[in-house]
């Protein structure tokens, strides 16, 4: 069950409200990698509002671009598991300010966060900080170019960031990994080789092989490294 504001909820029961969708990208400079944030919304002008941030939970004021630089947001699932969704959204193609972050800017893997702003219909002010819906990354920028009499657009395919939590990083358990984060640890060092290593018990030659037990206590102690 989503939580809600008190303010938002007395909207929501006298039935006056009016919602519009803010996205805030997290991109970067081609020339250096420097980060730089700029943000849109569905509605007319330009706006400065307060968001919920979703990692500290604090209102923070933010300047929106608008008249119609965001076409569509759909549909956000709500699930109660950590599975990856995914969201699309449909920006406008002619817009400068548009343009200026699509094809200025490095959008992959760029930060994404979407918010839900109620706004009171006869006052036009939001009646508390706009919520955060999705936070995720820019996992397709579609530039669809349009022929004579078509009308082009811009579609950012986004994944949302519980797709961190099934990353892998194989480095993790290389020796030349483990030198850069400290000169002196040589756990891994002979992990190539170790495997094709002899070893002479009077007569007789032979690799060890190495029993579950070992093997246990070996990704035990790499564990806790």
């Amino acid at each position: 069950m989503r939580s809600i504001s008190a303010e938002n909820n007395a909207a929501l029961q006298a039935r006056r409200l009016v919602a519009r969708d803010f996205l805030w990208l997290k991109v970067r400079t081609l020339d250096n990698g420097l980060p730089f944030e700029y943000g849109f919304w569905n509605d007319v002008g330009n706006v400065s509002a307060q968001v919920l941030d979703p990692n500290t939970g604090v209102a923070v004021s933010r300047n929106f671009e608008g008249s119609g630089t965001l076409i569509s947001v759909a549909d956000i699932p709500l699930t109660a598991d950590l599975a990856a969704q995914s969201v699309s959204i449909v920006m406008s193609q002619i817009d400068e300010g548009v343009a200026n972050i699509v094809r200025g800017y490095e959008l992959k893997q760029a930060g994404v966060e979407i918010y839900r702003g109620m706004f009171n219909p006869d006052t036009r002010q939001m009646v508390a900080p706009a919520f955060c819906r999705f936070l995720g990354f820019v996992d397709v920028a579609n530039i669809a170019a349009p022929k004579e009499g078509e009308v082009g657009s811009i579609e950012l395919t986004c994944a949302s960031h519980s797709q961190e939590l099934g990353r892998s990083n194989p480095d993790t358990r290389s020796h030349d990994s483990q030198v850069l984060r400290s000169a002196t640890d040589n756990f891994y060092k002979d992990t190539t080789t170790v495997g094709d290593w002899q070893f002479f018990w009077g007569r007789k030659a032979g690799k060890i092989e190495t029993s579950p037990a070992q093997r246990i206590s070996s990704n035990i102690k790499a564990a806790n490294r």
